[in-house]
């Protein structure tokens, strides 16, 4: 079988947008997007998304280097961005959580350089891995290629995706990023503030009674038992953000 030079070109035109959009998505998505996970490998998991999903949906012939083509280059790159910025949110709350928790243990100094996001507590990155750990554990990339198929559908090629109420959405959703992190952190955080008020009072019935030697190692020491008991319920906590997260996504995208 011979294939014509045009028939190669359409090819192409009709290729590439899936393959922009389910890139952008691969690299502003949670757990795909770390550093982990190199450009290569990344440019091979797109490659192989698109190639299964090209023949489920019929795809529009635009010239990517006319105007509506360099247009829609920038629609597709939108909408799979603001796809991974949404999921992103839960990975701040996660972030913000682990550090108010440090704050409060007085670990606020044990940092560890977090290529993703930086400077971040032990306690947060700590967060952040057993949040990779549910999302990975509960299908979250299953379900998310499953809304990155349907979205061709609410959303096709060549619809206008940028707009007031879908950057209102993702500002209304960005809400959830203090939201999530004060459920992640207040049962701890309250339970630290007694002690703070117990420290408080055996050191102003004892004056002479070091406050830095006897306080931290109790902070220290009573903080980590209780973020093991409590550890199930920001486990639990953490699998509800994500499933918030897609919900909003489905909503978003006009699948709820």
């Amino acid at each position: 079988m011979t294939l014509l030079a045009s028939e190669i070109i359409q090819g192409f035109y009709t290729f590439l947008w899936p393959m922009v959009r389910i890139s952008a998505l691969l690299m502003t998505a949670p757990v795909i997007s770390i550093n982990a996970v190199n450009v290569r490998l990344r440019i091979l998991i797109a490659l192989a998304l698109t190639i299964m999903i090209y023949p489920l949906v019929d795809w529009p012939v635009i010239d990517p280097v006319s105007a509506e083509g360099i247009f829609e280059i920038f629609n597709q790159v939108f909408i799979g961005a603001i796809m991974g910025l949404m999921l992103q949110v839960v990975t701040a709350a996660i972030v913000v959580g682990g550090q108010s928790i440090a704050a409060a243990l007085g670990l606020g100094m044990a940092n560890m350089i977090d290529p993703n996001v930086g400077n971040v507590p032990v306690i947060a990155q700590f967060f952040i891995i057993l949040s990779s750990l549910i999302f990975i554990g509960f299908g979250g990339h299953v379900v998310l290629i499953g809304l990155l198929l349907e979205s061709f559908s609410t959303v096709p090629i060549g619809m206008t995706f940028a707009g007031a109420m879908t950057l209102g959405n993702l500002v209304s959703w960005s809400s959830m990023m203090f939201l999530g992190a004060v459920l992640l952190a207040l049962p701890l955080m309250v339970t630290m503030l007694f002690i703070n008020i117990g420290v408080g009072v055996i050191t102003r019935a004892a004056p002479s009674l070091n406050i830095f030697a006897v306080g931290f190692p109790a902070f220290i020491f009573s903080g980590f038992i209780i973020l093991i008991v409590t550890m199930a319920i920001i486990g639990n906590r953490i699998e509800w953000l994500w499933i918030q997260a897609f919900v909003r996504l489905r909503n978003l995208l006009g699948l709820g």
